[in-house]
């Protein structure tokens, strides 16, 4: 047991200390609501000692809902008889030009294992970006599962700024348990091969998957020794039609405390407010607790899906650059612009 204090373990990593695995422990498992309150506040301020009042966007184009896992957790698992679709490259582009023209930082691709793509050697995917990226002048994060080297050259040479794989927990068993006949080297070393690549990479937890608080301390630790520039925790929600359909989603505490202690932890971090969990309504909460960026900005009536709530306040307009930027003019804050996003993290 950690002996230190609540606030003795909130001022070291204010002094730009990196905690332990105890110290993060203790926080995470604050229950005080006054311990709580300086938890956030502090997130807050090493936020705003880093960012000022300026919080990054991104806009999500999730442009084909193929895939050839059987993830445990996942409406998209490959046994489930849903309907799918595979967005045309003109239609993928139509969308990044839309949300450029929205005002968000970044274009997000994101899809499942499509065997598809893999089949071509990712030539569709790889059009697809260097138009984006020549329409748009934004810069792309990809998540395209787990791919081999060779794919990962062409994403680079493209110049592909970052690559997304999330582990959701860093537990070989429950990984096991999550990602059904994956494995989990594989999906990490391809991850640290787009960083050997210098491509920026993401890195992300689920929340609420029988995980204990020793694994998410843990979590968090690989995380930056990984050295991912943006680290995401998400909390778990049922999907119909997969075998954890049955599992309650976790209390929301869970997941800000743990957007808490990531800031704590790396105060230079893009941590994202996702609204892809509990859409527009859910914002406020994940930006007081210290995240630095709203994900899954998504134009109305585009006839994209979200990942965790595929149709949450999507074809409403509830997923867009003018919600969030009222919710966060309330807060006192404002979205940057392409040009703030760049400098701070690709320059």
């Amino acid at each position: 047991m950690n002996n230190k204090s609540i606030i003795e373990i909130i001022a070291k990593a204010k002094d730009g200390q990196l905690l332990d695995k105890g110290e993060i422990i203790k926080l995470l498992n604050i229950k005080k609501v006054e311990e709580l309150a300086l938890l956030f506040k502090s997130a807050q301020e090493v936020r705003t000692n880093h960012f000022g009042k300026k919080i990054f966007a991104y806009g999500f184009v999730y442009f084909s809902t193929y895939c050839r896992n059987d993830c445990a957790f996942c409406y998209y698992r490959k046994s489930n008889m849903i309907e799918r679709y595979r967005k045309n490259p003109n239609e993928v582009i139509a969308i990044a030009q839309s949300l450029a023209d929205s005002g968000v930082n970044l274009i997000d691709l994101t899809m499942g294992e499509d065997i598809a793509y893999h089949n071509e050697d990712f030539k569709t995917v790889l059009s697809i970006a260097s138009q984006i990226k020549e329409k748009t002048d934004l810069p792309i994060m990809i998540s395209p599962g787990v791919i081999s080297n060779k794919i990962i050259d062409k994403l680079s040479d493209v110049g592909i700024e970052w690559f997304a794989l999330y582990q959701e927990t860093h537990n070989r068993e429950l990984f096991a348990k999550l990602r059904l006949h994956q494995s989990y080297d594989e999906r990490m070393q391809a991850k640290l091969y787009a960083k050997e690549k210098g491509m920026l990479i993401e890195e992300g937890l689920l929340a609420g998957v029988g995980e204990s608080v020793e694994d998410i301390a843990d979590s968090i630790l690989e995380m930056g020794r990984i050295g991912a520039m943006q680290v995401r925790v998400m909390s778990f929600v049922p999907q119909e039609g997969s075998p954890m359909k049955d599992i309650d989603t976790p209390d929301r505490l869970k997941e800000l405390k743990i957007i808490a202690v990531m800031r704590l932890c790396y105060p230079n971090a893009l941590i994202p407010a996702s609204l892809d969990i509990d859409g527009i309504a859910g914002l406020e909460d994940r930006i007081n607790a210290g995240a630095n960026l709203i994900t899954s900005i998504i134009p109305p009536k585009s006839g994209l899906m979200g990942v965790a709530q595929n149709r949450m306040d999507v074809d409403e307009g509830g997923r867009t650059i003018k919600e969030a930027a009222h919710i966060l003019e309330k807060l006192g804050l404002e979205i940057a612009t392409a040009k703030e996003y760049k400098e701070a993290y690709l320059e």
